[in-house]
């Protein structure tokens, strides 16, 4: 077996890149082309030894008996993929001439036939024709373009591709879409054949030539193949395209252990459906990319090869594998000599980079409709049946997002859809909650009274403008605060406290059900590295892995703790700041309730405690806003300085971080409004003042829940409109921008897609991070508080229907196309949902108990009512409730000139009482039944969620048994497998075959 040899004249660059030398090519074959082998190199030869194989496209291994075809392939992929390489096909029985000198020139092409061959046929190749293809045939050479000037015309490829055929010597020009596949798809190198898996970009001008060259030369040391070249916008930016060959594949998906399918599974009957189709679902058929079959993987292992089942080496590992396997290698490539002196995120921070990114599949929206042409690629499926508005109400396809994003993705949208769904019958409640109170508002005895209390003046609420308002002021303040007050809000915190633990049990068995169909079973102890920073900080601290047995850096307990208590310390200084911020905006609100209670305009003037909490609260989100922008970044240094061992590590330390500053920070003004707001003003004669100078603030005559409501209200508003703007709103200007900086001749159809992608706007450095944190801490909103704002759930419900498209659309359209990660479930967020889910309970407790007046009116109703002591029918039991918990004061005490007395909320004595204002025993009454309330409430309905969560298992007991008999299965087919191949190399050796292991 031997190949085409092709010798030329003059290989130096300069001569190559004219067109000036001669290439003799002659027939070393005899045999079938089939049967070849490619054989890579990472090496460049300094000939070119070129096989009749690597001229053609690779054949498909053929499966054994035991590996049948499993893996159909990608539908999109494969239809761009013949576009662009059906022409090296048809050129393939074009160029099968046994002996031919070949002397090609940049203008012409003459053909010289040697004597000992002047039987053989002739080929014709002209340069400016096939230049780039046959630089290409020598598969194992590393193409790359050493000068950073060069430029290279398409366009000459594109206008100039026309081929010859022998039969009817007519020209065979590639079509509209061809010609657009190869110079802007952006999916292969300019062979056509070489497959991009990564892109770098750096700027011409940088100085870091040399960081780079070493960088460069080791990837190609590592296995990669590299092409460069420059932006077409921008002749500043060149572009480094990376392919990974298939030995390179093989070799790292065996160190990482990453499972390939190696047999199918059996297909069990399907019994047609006589029910009408679910409208939210997408009809299948729409998602030809997603009909394969279901297979059994295991770890790829190249000693092994015959087990698996390689219907194509192109698509055998997907793009998102190539794309993690060419990452891995970046992250661990060094670009100078040290040990700390490598991999490509540090290129990035010092600049030596500009970026590096995985490609898009190609553009995401097109001319021809897709119902009628298909889908060009993933990407514009994606873009049609998931990203657009029209799709709101479907569900999500997480297949091809996790084919195309990872499965790190795909978890995340898997969980956000979860989420929503479950918010549907929380929502429900809570609607029914607030209309209940709606109906009966007018009907509330205790608004009727205050709406009836003409007579009834209330006290001054502040010392120098304020005077005395009769309560009935206070009527459309009253019926507000019963819509959020009334007898169902205890039944609603119950049933929330219950969904909570409903949603997350259930979240746990639709995470094992996505990891089983996603194979990440065991992916965890797999392919779990160490990361890149800690290899570098730890080297020489070493130690043994109980686990693997192999020696891995090692980070020493005593510098752990070191490091961990100056991390602790950092937060808790950010903390600090928080509670200042928040002590500042309480100052804040005593200064101006002064000024606003003496404001010339009378609405201001009249509704003075309200503008003062609208103000307050405006003031407490722009504070809220500048300190996330600032720990943002204190995080980010705070986790670096800890080392963390693994990304994942890493992940969850700064999430915790960013969540527990975040959550302090958004929800300590409604912690202080809920529970400390009016708690510890005094009485009127005896108020508490602050450094001796500002009296404390009080609730509203109708109490402190309409406070709560408002602070509670703005902020989830005002974040969910600023998160909106920054996720979709700042990309669009920022991609707007980009494209408008663009030169005016150069047209969008003659960029390439690598070129485009480096014009949008990369993803956010922290990953997921944001993305999790924002709906982590709307769960918060939704849990916590509440039982004093029921139509909390319904607004997260509206927020995330719009939340999911504007995510898939941002993804889709206007980011880069993140690292495909994989991920067996959210990580840390788990835990953090959960803290949030009992620390629910027990503010819902204390809100109901101390923040509302349900208590109050309950122990009115039967221990100081009406009905106390006997059952009266045609009497409210809460009749005279509002003067009961009203107490007296005598206004002559404050010597302003005015006489009689004013009424403030309070259980005190009168002033004609022998013990003038001290606490009555209503009060001492009302105040354990708080504390009983809590205790009750809190143990009830903790009892009833670690209830559920036992009687709901986290893997289905189907699912359970499956994935045990599929690991018996697995091991029984690779011991068969094994002793057939066996069996196999026997008979071919002529020795005798075994039917068991010798």
């Amino acid at each position: 077996m031997s190949a085409v040899k092709c010798e030329p004249d003059d290989l130096s660059p300069e001569a190559f890149r004219h067109g000036d030398f001669t290439l003799t090519c002659s027939n070393e074959f005899s045999g079938d082309f089939s049967q070849l082998e490619p054989q890579h190199s990472n090496s460049v030869p300094t000939g070119m030894n070129i096989s009749k194989s690597e001229m053609a496209k690779e054949t498909s291994l053929k499966p054994s008996r035991r590996s049948l075809p499993c893996l159909v392939q990608s539908y999109t992929y494969s239809k761009s993929l013949s576009q662009s390489t059906s022409l090296f096909q048809s050129l393939e029985s074009e160029c099968q001439a046994p002996t031919s000198v070949i002397s090609v020139s940049a203008g012409k092409t003459e053909q010289v036939n040697t004597e000992e061959n002047k039987k053989d046929s002739m080929l014709t190749c002209s340069f400016a024709d096939l230049s780039n293809f046959c630089l290409a045939l020598g598969r194992d050479k590393d193409y790359m373009d050493d000068s950073e000037h060069a430029n290279y015309d398409r366009s000459r490829l594109i206008s100039n591709s026309v081929f010859k055929d022998k039969s009817d010597s007519k020209p065979k020009v590639l079509s509209k879409n061809d010609m657009n596949y190869i110079a802007s798809g952006g999916l292969l190198f300019k062979d056509g054949k070489k497959r991009i898996d990564y892109i770098l970009v750096y700027r011409k001008s940088n100085i870091q030539y040399d960081k780079r060259k070493i960088f460069e030369k080791n990837l190609r040391a590592e296995g990669l193949m590299l092409e460069k070249e420059p932006a077409v916008a921008n002749p500043d930016i060149m572009f480094i395209k990376i392919h990974i060959p298939w030995e390179t594949l093989c070799l790292y998906a065996e160190r990482l252990n990453i499972r390939m399918p190696f047999r199918v599974k059996k297909n069990f009957i399907k019994v047609k459906k006589w029910l009408p189709s679910n409208p939210m679902v997408i009809d299948k058929s729409a998602l030809p990319d997603l009909q394969e079959a279901d297979c059994y993987t295991g770890p790829f292992s190249r000693a092994r090869i015959h087990h698996f089942t390689i219907n194509n080496k192109d698509t055998f590992f997907s793009n998102a594998t190539r794309s993690r396997i060419v990452y891995h290698v970046l992250q661990r490539t060094k670009y100078e000599n040290g040990v700390s002196k490598v991999g490509i995120c540090k290129l990035i921070n010092n600049g030596s980079y500009e970026a590096a990114f995985p490609p898009h599949e190609g553009a995401y929206k097109s001319t021809q409709s897709i119902k009628t042409h298909g889908p060009q690629n993933n990407r514009h499926l994606l873009y049609e049946r998931w990203a657009r508005w029209g799709m709101w109400y479907k569900h999500q396809p997480l297949d091809l997002i996790r084919r195309y994003f990872g499965e790190k993705i795909g978890l995340y949208f898997a969980w956000l859809g979860w989420y929503t769904g479950m918010l549907i019958p929380a929502a429900f409640v809570g609607v029914c909650v607030f209309f209940y109170g709606l109906l009966t508002m007018n009907t509330s005895q205790v608004s009727q009274e205050i709406c009836a209390a003409t007579e009834v003046f209330m006290c001054p609420l502040c010392d120098k403008n304020c005077s005395v308002q009769r309560l009935n002021d206070s009527c459309i303040y009253a019926k507000v605060t019963y819509l959020f007050d009334n007898g169902g809000t205890v039944f609603f915190a119950i049933f929330m406290a219950i969904w909570a633990t409903v949603f997350l049990e259930f979240w746990k068995r639709r995470r094992s059900i996505l990891t089983y169909a996603w194979d990440l079973i065991e992916w965890e102890e797999e392919e779990e590295t160490l990361r890149p920073q800690f290899e570098a900080k730890y080297y020489k601290m070493e130690r043994v892995n109980p686990i693997t047995g192999k020696p891995e850096p090692h980070q020493p307990f005593s510098d752990k703790i070191t490091r961990l208590l100056v991390s602790v310390s950092g937060i808790f200084f950010m903390i600090s700041l928080v509670i200042t911020a928040v002590f500042a905006v309480v100052v804040y609100r005593l200064v101006v309730m002064e000024q606003f209670a003496s404001f010339k305009w009378s609405f201001i003037k009249q509704h003075w405690q309200f503008a003062t909490s609208a103000a307050g609260v405006c003031i407490n989100f722009i504070i809220i806003m500048i300190l996330n922008l600032a720990y943002e970044k204190i995080a980010y240094f705070l986790t670096n300085l800890e080392y963390p061992r693994t990304e994942s590590e890493w992940e969850n330390s700064f999430a915790l971080k960013m969540f527990l500053f975040q959550f302090v920070n958004l929800n300590s003004s409604i912690f202080y409004i809920a529970f400390f707001l009016g708690r510890f003003v005094g009485h009127p004669g005896h108020y508490n003042k602050l450094f001796n100078r500002w009296r404390l603030e009080e609730c509203h005559p109708s109490g402190c829940l309409i406070d709560l409501c408002l602070q509670m209200g703005v902020i989830m508003f005002l974040k969910q409109i600023w998160n909106n703007f920054m996720e979709l709103g700042y990309p669009l200007i920022q991609n707007w921008w980009s494209r408008h900086k663009i030169k005016k001749g150069v047209q969008d159809a003659s960029i390439p897609q690598w070129e485009n992608d480096w014009n949008l706007q990369p993803m956010n450095i922290h990953g997921l991070m944001d993305e999790y944190l924002e709906m982590v801490l709307q769960f918060g909103f939704t849990t916590i508080f509440v039982a004093a704002f029921p139509l909390a759930p319904l607004l997260a419900l509206l927020n995330n229907i719009i939340e999911i498209r504007l995510d898939a659309y941002k993804f889709v359209t206007q980011w880069r196309r993140p690292l495909p990660a994989r991920a067996t479930d959210i990580g840390i967020w788990y835990g953090i949902l959960e803290g949030i889910g009992i620390l629910a309970v027990i503010t819902n407790a204390f809100v109901i108990a101390i923040t509302s007046d349900f208590i109050p009116r309950l122990v009115y109703e039967y221990k100081y009512g009406p009905c106390a002591h006997e059952a009266i029918n045609k009497v409210s039991c809460l009749k005279g409730y509002v003067n009961n918990s009203l107490s007296f004061f005598d206004m002559n005490v404050l010597q302003m000139g005015k006489l009689g007395y004013c009424r403030y909320r309070d259980y005190r004595n009168p002033p004609w009482s022998s013990k003038p204002y001290e606490f009555t025993l209503q009060y001492w009454h009302i105040l354990a039944a708080r504390l009983a309330f809590i205790i009750v409430f809190e143990h009830l309905v903790f009892a009833i969620k670690s209830f559920i969560a036992f009687l709901i298992p986290d893997i289905p007991k189907d699912l359970n048994d499956r994935i045990r008999r599929e690991k018996y299965l697995v091991q029984e087919m690779m011991y068969e497998a094994e002793l057939e191949h066996l069996q196999q190399q026997r008979r071919k050796s002529g020795q005798p075959v075994h039917y068991e292991w010798p």
